[in-house]
């Protein structure tokens, strides 16, 4: 694991005045809630503080790129650059799996290729740059690593609700039907379950934060299985 915190600092391109921040950022959960019910770690602290850090440097890059797009179109390249998927490209991109501190049991399950395990960490090793180098420092990275990644799309992507539906048009089928399946967790907090389903294919099934997030992840989840 040394050996991969090494590389991973070269590829950071930056010097930590404070090396602890940059280990809290690469300790999973899984090492410090072993018997433990749950607590508050640093890496999540990271994570969260990450998340915003990346999600405003990304709006910045997308406005002052596509000066001529309205808000809608940088809203869907906005929300294609800060997902999952993209923050764990990048996060194999630098090498983040070897550098992770992981539990027994997270090890053997594969996590340092689980894609939600690394986007998450990249979003606390963002963090732990803004805190210890503050916003110039998390940009620079941000910039250096996701606007290859902006670059990719001449045009704004499509979202899966939108991309679903001009599939299932294209081929003279009924307009995709969702179906709110039930609602768990606090008021504050809440999870929505939601189905998609287009016609004689089989419904996809999807949780998410809120209604619209719900629906967007089974439309993608039912677009991946139909268009295979």
């Amino acid at each position: 694991m040394q050996a991969g915190i090494a590389e991973l600092k070269a590829r950071l391109g930056h010097d930590f005045a404070q090396p602890d921040l940059l280990t809290q950022a690469l300790t999973h959960p899984s090492v410090s809630q072993r018997r433990v019910t749950r607590r508050v770690t640093p890496y999540e602290r990271l994570e969260f503080l990450g998340d915003r850090v990346l999600g405003l440097v990304v709006a910045e890059m997308v406005f002052i790129s596509f000066p001529d797009e309205a808000e809608g179109a940088l809203a869907r390249r906005h929300a294609a650059l800060v997902r999952r998927e993209t923050l764990a490209r990048v996060a194999t991109s630098i090498g983040l799996g070897p550098a992770i501190a992981l539990s027994k049991g997270e090890e053997e399950a594969g996590g340092r290729a689980n894609p939600a395990l690394l986007a998450d960490a990249c979003e606390a090793v963002i963090g732990a740059l803004f805190a210890d180098g503050g916003f110039d420092v998390a940009a620079s990275f941000v910039r250096r690593y996701w606007r290859p990644l902006m670059e990719e799309a001449a045009a704004p992507p499509k979202d899966a609700k939108t991309a679903l539906q001009e599939w299932a048009q294209g081929l003279g089928k009924p307009l995709p039907v969702y179906t709110t399946l039930g609602v768990e967790g606090p008021p504050h907090d809440p999870v929505f379950k939601v189905s998609v389903s287009v016609a004689e294919h089989e419904a996809a099934i999807a949780d998410g934060p809120s209604k619209r997030a719900a629906e967007q992840t089974a439309a993608a989840l039912l677009l991946e299985k139909v268009t295979k």
